[in-house]
């Protein structure tokens, strides 16, 4: 079996992930990596990148050989020993990444998500009728980005008044410069501000606790061989915290954004769930599929590994490409289709797989099937001003910034 760490395959496909012009649409790329390269080496930039589903599949499940624990993004300031400070316990292997998952998952229980149930549907209809007053407005802005932090919120406990505030920092956390190759200074900056923020929440929450997802953290408590229990420290809560902003906040945002827009480039699919809401889990569903708010995710790698005729070196990296997976013609008929209705519950990647299966993804299709139900109970017809569509340009996350639209209510 061929180690190939020296082949370099960017004169056969060109592929930055950093490139704007890839944020448009990475999905030629895709489709010419897993036809001529499913086992890419970028050698200037120092990655490989898995496109087929079935490898894809595999790397996702093989937490042995391929780490979390310098993190999952590409920028060299986040990928290191220290990546779990921005990333809590998505840049952990096990055991720390077990225990940090235990302890966190006291706050996900679905008691505390059925909870939620009400107040999300009370939260949705609240910015959806002002959207609806208003006729024409951007839907990013005026909807699904105030949602998603919405939700985060009222589990955290922070105040209304904060969540515009925080709402920016987020988007500047992910927002990556054109020709900038590593984490930019507004996003450090950002990424210091929500820690701060944090930092004063958890401290009054220590004083005055509550019912919220903070409170439930500082008790948080499994056995521990050693000591009896183990608990959060102040650390590791402010790092999940961190983490929930982007995992919980802006993935979201982004997978409502996605719904919207594609429903409108295919409005024969969209039709479904318009005419019937009950189709809306559908909706979700093939979006996550089509167009999945994350793209990619990185792997470092622990011992040598094998994908096809090439074997990956150890203390190399490896993207994992969701996007391309979940467009794989093998796996899925017509893939370059958007299909509400298609049967994907086996096959898909959006979520991850194994040990570190998205600890949200239940709440992320709750959020995203409350609100486009909404939206399709309300809805006659609706339009997207594509041209002026504004991406994010993020290495991990697709999405809109903005999305301008029309709606004629029902």
């Amino acid at each position: 079996m061929e180690c190939a760490v020296n082949v370099d395959m960017e004169t056969v496909v060109p592929f930055d992930p950093y490139n704007y012009s890839f944020h448009e649409d990475p999905y030629p790329t895709y489709t010419r990596l897993r036809a001529e390269a499913p086992v890419y080496r970028n050698a200037s930039m120092d990655f490989w990148a898995l496109s087929r589903h079935r490898d894809v599949r595999a790397a996702l499940r093989d937490s042995a050989r391929l780490s979390n624990s310098w993190g999952v993004s590409m920028d060299p300031t986040s990928y290191g020993p220290e990546a779990h400070r921005a990333m809590s316990f998505l840049a952990m292997d096990d055991p720390k990444h077990a225990r940090i998952r235990k302890l966190v998952s006291k706050g996900f229980t679905p008691r505390r998500l059925l909870e939620l149930t009400d107040r999300i549907t009370e939260l949705t209809r609240r910015h959806w009728d002002r959207c609806l007053q208003l006729g024409r407005f951007d839907y990013i802005r005026d909807f699904a980005g105030l949602l998603p932090m919405d939700v985060v919120s009222e589990l955290l406990g922070v105040p209304e008044a904060d969540r515009a505030h925080l709402r920016t920092q987020s988007d500047l956390l992910l927002h990556r410069e054109e020709g900038v190759l590593d984490v930019p200074e507004g996003a450090i900056l950002a990424y210091l501000e929500l820690t701060g923020y944090y930092r004063e929440l958890l401290a009054g929450r220590r004083k005055n606790p509550g019912d919220d997802l903070v409170s439930v953290l500082i008790d948080a408590e499994i056995p521990d061989e050693q000591t009896g229990v183990t608990r959060l420290s102040d650390e590791e809560i402010i790092g999940f915290l961190v983490l929930m902003i982007v995992a919980g906040n802006e993935t979201t945002t982004k997978l409502l954004g996605n719904a919207m827009y594609w429903g409108a480039q295919f409005p024969d699919e969209v039709a479904k769930p318009l005419a019937d809401p009950a189709a809306v889990p559908d909706w979700t569903e093939e979006t996550l599929r089509y167009d999945n708010s994350t793209q990619m995710l990185l792997r470092r790698v622990l011992a040598d590994v094998t994908y096809g005729e090439y074997t990956i070196p150890a203390g190399d990296r490896v993207l994992l490409l969701l996007g391309s997976a979940n467009r794989d013609e093998e796996v899925f008929e017509d893939a370059a289709r958007y299909s509400i209705g298609r049967d994907s519950s086996q096959t898909l990647l959006s979520f991850g797989l194994g040990v570190h299966f998205c600890l949200g993804a239940h709440l992320a299709r709750m959020e995203s099937n409350i609100a486009l139900t909404e939206i399709a109970r309300t809805l006659r017809d609706y339009e997207i001003d594509s041209a002026s569509a504004e991406r994010v340009h993020s290495v991990n996350v697709r999405g809109f910034a903005g999305l301008p639209m029309t709606v004629r209510p029902a």
